[in-house]
């Protein structure tokens, strides 16, 4: 796989290059450029199969970068210094990211993921631009989930839960649809607690603006609109009780 390297931080492009030699046999460096201009030169002329592009550039950023390429026939992953927004906006996207300084093992594994997925679309990256401009403040409807064979884009007051199957999250939709994302369900929640979503089990995770019915007791559960009945534990029943102000 061929692999353009774009970031303005000359030491970043030499340590990036030495890793991916040394530990990524499968993908040659066939560009590494400290000027955003030149990079972009470089993918109209050698057509990469990956980018690794850095965010905050003189001359043109990133987003920028993009929108001169035009066609995003390639895999795409940010490389940025840590920033809480941004992770958030990654997230809502589902953009392979890898923060500075690269640990080899998260390089190894977003090559991994490269590989298991299609290429980004402009519609991520949209989304993400989206996200990361509003630096938070405000949320997108949609949310990018990426499953086995690619990304789906849904919109989040139309999940009505989410449940956990080991290392993947199921996501049940208004429609019927259920996705199986490769993502964590303590990933997920993290993401979305704050759009009225709730975890009541440990393995459930719920839209609070989706709930049909609520039944105290011992066997405490919730029935959604969709007619499923999720367990609510003990140790989340009071947050649940706390929220809709029960008695």
């Amino acid at each position: 796989m061929k692999a353009i390297i774009i970031d303005d931080e000359p030491n970043a492009v030499e340590l990036l290059t030495l890793r991916l030699t040394q530990k990524c046999p499968q993908i040659e460096v066939v560009a590494a450029c400290t000027s955003s201009v030149k990079g972009v030169a470089a993918i109209r002329e050698l057509r990469p199969d990956i980018v690794f592009l850095d965010i905050e550039m003189p001359q043109m950023n990133g987003f920028q970068v993009l929108e001169a390429v035009e066609d995003l026939s390639f895999s795409l992953i940010f490389v940025t210094a840590y920033d809480k927004f941004a992770l958030k906006a990654f997230r809502y996207s589902a953009i392979d990211y890898l923060l500075k300084p690269i640990e080899t093992n998260e390089l190894v594994e977003a090559i991994k993921k490269v590989e298991r997925h299609a290429q980004t679309s402009k519609e991520q990256v949209g989304l993400f631009k989206q996200q990361y401009a509003n630096n938070a403040k405000s949320f997108p409807d949609k949310i990018a989930l990426p499953y086995q064979n690619g990304v789906t884009f849904v919109v989040v007051s139309e999940i009505i839960h989410c449940e956990s199957d080991d290392n993947y999250t199921k996501f049940y939709l208004q429609n019927g649809q259920c996705y199986l994302v490769t993502k964590p369900l303590k990933e997920i929640q993290e993401l979305l607690e704050e759009r009225a979503f709730l975890r009541v089990h440990k393995q459930y995770l719920i839209n609070l603006n989706q709930i049909k019915k609520f039944v105290k007791g011992d066997g405490a559960h919730v029935i959604m609109a969709n007619g499923q009945s999720i367990p609510v534990s003990r140790l989340h029943k009071e947050k649940l009780v706390a929220h809709f102000g029960w008695l």
